[in-house]
């Protein structure tokens, strides 16, 4: 009455008939008897508890190669010690989950910025809280190149926050900055390139601060990626001399969200571009 028959033992633990043909294959869990005329495997059901520990150790992520060392190695001290590489490696992708779930909801917001301000056009005054930029120079001004140039610096910068281990993910928002005695002088230079990192991003050299403050912005659309950018800002610029404010810091080319321009392989931008200011 202890044995079963392949099909009785692997209904009896919610399991395939094949995955009990696999486990004896690769020797994790072999059967009590095989009848060598018939071919008949019997298991005895004291193995019910190997098949248990085999589906926990699973769900604690461990891969069966893994399960049949602990198994033929008996030790106690080797199981604890892959409980405890498995717990680390669990904490590592949480951490990664936790990133693409603010990098989504990053996304998300820029989407729903996006649809509510790309028609707009009209300079306005914004107040950011203190912001933090993963940034790169690629050396080459982005105004004087092509955007094929914007491309190639973007792949180093990719670079750079793949030293990092930055998620991809970030790159919904990548931008420029322009320092700002260049943009108080009018003199639109730009090498350095930038994302938006979260506040739980550890510090780096690569790392900025992007003070607090009021912003005069102006956002528009740009399927051919930067083209139009200068225009915009020189009516951004144009209104700060107009209003009297005093342009405190460096000039900041958001993209806020980036979607396909299918029919020209172009880059299809929502971009802001913004400035802090103070009263003169």
């Amino acid at each position: 009455m202890n044995l079963l028959r392949i099909g009785e033992m692997a209904k009896l633990n919610k399991i395939s008939v094949q995955t009990l043909h696999y486990y004896e294959k690769i020797g994790l869990l072999k059967p009590q008897v095989v009848d060598t005329e018939s071919g008949y495997r019997y298991y005895h059901v004291r193995q019910c508890a190997t098949l248990d520990l085999i589906g926990y150790m699973k769900l604690l992520g461990m891969s069966l190669t893994q399960i049949k060392q602990l198994f033929e190695k008996n030790d106690v001290s080797l199981i604890r010690e892959n409980i405890a590489s498995q717990l680390n490696w669990i904490e590592e992708q949480k951490e990664k989950l936790q990133q693409m779930e603010r990098g989504v909801r990053r996304f998300q917001f820029s989407l729903k910025e996006f649809e509510e301000t790309s028609q707009s056009r009209e300079v306005e005054l914004l107040t950011f809280p203190e912001r933090k930029i993963f940034c790169y120079d690629g050396k080459q001004d982005i105004y004087q190149g092509s955007i094929e140039t914007y491309e190639y610096i973007i792949r180093e910068l990719k670079d750079q926050a793949r030293l990092k281990h930055l998620p991809m993910i970030y790159f919904c928002n990548v931008g420029s900055v322009i320092r700002q005695d260049n943009i108080q002088s009018r003199n639109f230079f730009s090498s350095e390139i930038f994302v938006f990192v979260d506040d739980e991003f550890p510090n780096a050299p690569e790392v900025k601060v992007v003070p607090a403050g009021t912003y005069v912005c102006l956002s528009f659309r740009g399927e051919d990626g930067f083209a139009n950018e200068l225009d915009y800002a020189k009516i951004l610029l144009d209104y700060v001399d107009k209003h009297g404010y005093s342009i405190s810091g460096d000039y900041l080319c958001e993209v806020v969200a980036e979607l396909p321009v299918y029919d020209t392989e172009a880059r299809g931008m929502f971009i802001r571009i913004q400035v802090p200011v103070i009263n003169a």
